[in-house]
């Protein structure tokens, strides 16, 4: 009953138009008013310490580090710099986008960020040389969701503060998939572009390569001090992302020279305005996950789940249904929000990893970008490309079949990521 009290409440205020973050608190407020334990402190305090939380002041940083990278000229040069090793492959401005989309990936977390970085520069180019615009702006949102699920990741932060999960651990499980998506994209690439009749750009001398990879080397020193910092334990999460700020911050107004301080500004700004929505919905949905667990929520999901019998792998595909399914119409971060305090229980009863169950519904969370209706990254990737969101669709479904045929395979073979992660340790 308070379940289905919860959704329903829920559906109801977004379908009315209210933001997200107000109608998870009226979704929490309902439930309490249903189970007679109404009290405005604990409304105030679980929204207080929703948002008081040391792990999420890494949010802000991590954002602010991606606009430093993307104003300062280092993600222009690893854009440079991948067209110089596989630019003249047939199609090669396809695996241009999806080699700098791997990149990209590993010094931000916003897949947003990271595909209006790639459209920018990239599908002016693939216009001009013959490419299909719907297909380039498909791949380029297809490669851009990689963003959250190769670290750093704000998608991983949020997983690992609600589930109270080691950070760094959801880190370095999550390279291997990141990997994996970016590998199924050259396979859907080739098969889609093989036939394409497109101008091939000529091959780089290697003398030209070598100074476009000494160009580079400061925006590709970033993944390394992040991930090597993490791995050995010089710091935490959050001091990583302060790193990270700093870094793209010194690199981008020091060495490249274009980060202005009128730049500067207008990055501060932008990052106050996402930090402020992003910490919005966290302080307000810890209100409805306190209720969540105290209304026992995840024991009746866990009840209506009961016919899948006790096959961890028959629960991780409903639950990854289910998850799939909400992002046609929720985005990423609500996804995780909502999600995670109903299913973690389940996850941890039923003997799945929980390390392992945070890479593919983060994964899951990130597919959900580029389907429609929602689609936040089509809507990103069409407002650049000039195109509508039902083209921005079309053009994105090979690259969603080929991704979503990753998550079926993590799905049925758990060790894919489970293995891989323990090299890390």
């Amino acid at each position: 009953m308070s379940a289905l009290l919860f959704l329903s409440v829920l559906l109801v205020l977004i379908a009315l138009g209210m933001p997200i973050a107000f109608a998870l608190l009226f979704s929490g407020v309902g439930l309490m008013l249903q189970m007679d334990q109404f009290d405005s402190q604990i409304v105030v305090q679980n929204a207080i310490g929703g948002a008081d939380n040391f792990v999420l002041m890494a949010v802000p940083f991590f954002i602010l580090a991606g606009e430093f990278m993307n104003a300062g000229g280092l993600s222009r040069r690893i854009v440079e710099m991948a067209g110089a090793f596989v630019g003249h492959l047939r199609g090669g401005l396809g695996y241009v986008a999806i080699f700098a989309a791997i990149l990209l990936a590993s010094l931000s977390g916003s897949a947003v960020a990271d595909t209006a970085a790639l459209a920018a520069i990239l599908v002016p180019m693939m216009r001009q040389a013959g490419y299909d615009p719907e297909r380039a702006c498909g791949l380029m949102a297809a490669g851009g969701i990689i963003a959250p699920v190769i670290p750093p990741s704000i998608g991983f932060l949020l997983f690992g503060v609600v589930a109270n999960l080691s950070i760094t651990r959801l880190f370095l499980a999550g390279i291997m998939p990141g990997v994996m998506m970016g590998g199924s994209l050259v396979i859907a690439w080739w098969l889609v572009s093989r036939r394409a009749s497109v101008q091939v750009a000529p091959r780089t001398p290697w003398p030209e390569r070598l100074a476009l990879l000494g160009k580079g080397f400061w925006a590709l020193m970033l993944p390394v001090i992040i991930i090597g910092g993490l791995k050995f334990g010089i710091f935490t999460p959050t001091e990583a992302a302060v790193v990270a700020a700093a870094y793209a911050l010194f690199v981008g107004a020091a060495i490249y020279r274009e980060l202005t301080p009128a730049a500067v500004y207008h990055c501060l700004l932008v990052t106050a305005r996402t930090t402020a929505v992003v910490l919005l919905l966290a302080s307000l949905a810890m209100v409805a996950s306190y209720m969540i667990t105290i209304a026992d929520i995840p024991g009746q999901v866990g009840g209506w789940l009961s016919v899948l019998g006790d096959s961890p792998l028959a629960l991780t595909a409903a639950m990854m249904l289910v998850v799939f399914l909400s992002g046609m119409v929720l985005d990423f971060i609500p996804i995780v929000l909502i999600f995670t305090p109903v299913f973690l229980p389940i996850v941890t009863a039923a003997g799945i990893d929980p390390i392992y169950f945070g890479v593919i519904f983060i994964i899951n969370c990130s597919l959900g970008m580029i389907t429609p209706p929602v689609g936040v990254v089509l809507n990103v990737v069409g407002s650049i490309g000039k195109i509508t969101l039902a083209q921005a669709a079309r053009g994105v479904m090979p690259f969603l079949l080929a991704e979503l045929a990753v998550l079926l395979a993590l799905v049925l073979f758990p060790a894919l990521v489970t293995v891989p992660a323990g090299w890390w340790r």
